[in-house]
């Protein structure tokens, strides 16, 4: 009779027996999340190298200055501060001394460490003479360059850290230290007057700047 008959039993849940397709690709992904994590973890500690590596240069002294103005003696320091006042006498000049105050202070910080490259003083040859030059409101920046000897154009083309960077378009000029570049075009004059007068003056050995009288 049909009471007699049994039902089948019904089939298993089909997530009760995963077929070894399913299997494969259960392990395909897991190996995918692992090999993801690894990236992941991978460019958080590059991450941290790299800011690590950036802290560090910031931490680095910048040589282009020597030893820095502001480790000078006092003696040193008191005779830049005269000098940016006697150097300083061009009417559309006189405030420079204070808008470029660090980058002349880094320039003469760095003659001060390197003693102006062994240099020589020349100041009995021209010390009348550049008093004269710079501090006439006439004469330029050329008439300062032409007092400078072969030696000491060569030491301050060499020494002044304002080189242009390699590959830099012409027109476009960029400049290690751009803003030294800026210091070193704006007040030319300037710039090469402290330059010999540091020289002249031993690089230097006085707490102020020696004018001829």
């Amino acid at each position: 009779s049909s009471s007699s008959l049994k039902r089948p039993s019904p089939p298993p849940p089909r997530d009760a027996q995963p077929s070894a397709r399913r299997l494969g690709i259960r392990a395909a992904m897991k190996s995918v999340a692992v090999a993801f994590f690894a990236v992941v973890s991978s460019l958080a500690t590059s991450g941290i190298d790299a800011a690590m590596l950036r802290a560090q240069a910031r931490q680095e002294p910048d040589t282009a200055c020597g030893k820095g103005f502001d480790n000078l003696v006092k003696g040193s320091q008191d005779y830049y501060r005269t000098a940016a006042v006697e150097l300083f006498t061009h009417p559309s000049h006189t405030m420079d001394n204070a808008t470029f105050e660090a980058e002349f202070e880094c320039w003469f910080a760095s003659m001060c460490t390197t003693k102006c490259g062994g240099l020589a003083s020349q100041a009995d040859a021209r010390k009348a003479t550049l008093t004269e030059m710079c501090q006439s409101v006439e004469a330029d920046w050329l008439k300062i360059w032409k007092l400078f000897s072969p030696e000491e154009v060569k030491w301050f083309k060499n020494s002044y850290p304002s080189d242009e960077v390699e590959g830099s378009e012409e027109g476009s000029e960029v400049h290690y230290k751009q803003a030294m570049e800026t210091a070193k075009e704006v007040n030319k004059k300037e710039l090469l007057c402290m330059t010999l007068f540091t020289i002249d003056d031993e690089c230097v050995k006085w707490p102020y700047i020696r004018l001829s009288k």
